[in-house]
């Protein structure tokens, strides 16, 4: 039997729905919980080693996993810790360990009066998954204030120090995204001290707020409004609220060049009439769409539901696919491809999820 490091007691045919937001999931073969850094480091050098399948667990609030579950070694990240740092000049660094609640840790930054974050606050998930997927919410993504992160290189098996340059940040992904070749440790943020917000930049915050687009407000009150915005489209997770029993936005918004939106616009026009106002942004690549629009355009109204209702989309928000309370991953996987085939056969546009798929796919 593989070694392990000291306080890694690994269990047997743990339910890996206890630890997803959609709570679904079969059980992991092996599972052990990493407390401190170097737990985690050393359980993932020794399943490394044994060259069983691994799966690094976060808070599991961007997973879909298999009914089977997993066939390998599960490694959860436990780890804790923070700490801020001044560096003059109005700014503060904050250090925090990966298997810190990310909420929790915007939460505490608003109390220090510190900004930055505040237009995160109630994305569930845990720190290390921050800069794998540039985590982003209201005009704001983790990428504008990321340092540097800390990760064990899985090939080399060394500890390494990567500034936010190094990993190839976009809209929603990283060079670290849909690979198995690094884990964060932890990661380091750049916040400001004078208890203001980041400069608002999404229309519907604004509007909350009663401000205008690049007002700065008292960070307590950008996330207030962020928290009553995300609770009113059931993604602040809520024990008692199916409608929060997802994985939060399941699909992408879909970023097209000029001659994938002109001939998406024609066949939007040529579906539902050349007056409609088509929502789009410009993004790096080219123009984004909003995949919302475009199932609810398609036919797929918010509390859409899937097969026997036992998943269906959220009844606030129809990016969310959402377990009724007696789903299997089998269900929500036929919702997903029922709605991402219906978008593209009305519009010819393809969706793309944005959860990471264990044993199964899309």
């Amino acid at each position: 039997m593989t070694s392990l490091p000291i306080g890694a007691v690994p269990r047997l045919a743990v339910p890996l729905a206890d630890y997803t937001t959609l709570r679904l999931g079969g059980p992991a073969a092996r599972f052990v919980s990493a407390t401190v850094a170097t737990e985690l480091v050393d359980a993932v050098r020794a399943a490394d080693r044994s060259a069983q399948p691994l799966l690094v667990l976060g808070g599991g609030s961007n997973l879909v996993v298999a009914d089977s579950g997993f066939a390998g070694s599960v490694v959860h990240i436990a780890t804790t810790g923070r700490r801020f740092d001044s560096c003059g000049g109005g700014k503060v660094q904050l250090t925090v360990e990966a298997g810190e609640d990310w909420d929790a840790v915007v939460r505490t930054t608003v109390d220090s009066e510190l900004g930055g974050l505040e237009c995160l606050s109630g994305i569930p998930g845990l720190v290390g998954a921050t800069p794998v997927q540039n985590v982003g919410a209201y005009g704001v993504e983790v990428s504008q204030m990321l340092v540097s992160v800390d990760l064990l290189d899985r090939a080399s098996g060394e500890v390494r120090t990567l500034d936010t340059v190094d990993l190839e940040l976009g809209y929603r992904t990283s060079m670290l995204k849909g690979t198995d070749s690094a884990v964060v440790l932890r990661a380091r943020y750049e916040l400001t001290d004078d208890g203001l917000s980041a400069p608002i930049r999404y229309a519907e915050l604004a509007r909350a707020l009663g401000v205008e687009i690049g007002d700065r407000v008292p960070v307590r009150e950008a996330r207030s409004a962020v928290l009553n915005l995300r609770r009113g489209k059931g993604m602040v997770l809520d024990t008692d609220d199916n409608d929060t029993w997802s994985a939060g936005s399941f699909f992408t918004n879909p970023v097209l060049d000029d001659a994938g939106l002109e001939a998406a616009l024609e066949r939007i026009a040529a579906k539902i009439g050349d007056d409609v106002r088509v929502p789009r942004y410009p993004a790096a690549n080219g123009h984004k769409l909003s995949a919302a629009w475009l199932i609810e355009r398609a036919g797929f109204g918010k509390g859409y539901s899937g097969p026997g209702g036992r998943v269906a989309l959220s009844g606030k928000h129809t990016l969310a696919l959402t377990n009724r309370g007696a789903a299997t991953t089998a269900d929500l996987v036929a919702l997903a491809r029922e709605v991402r085939d219906g978008v593209h056969e009305e519009f010819g546009v393809w969706l793309h999820p944005e959860p990471v798929f264990v044993s199964c796919s899309l």
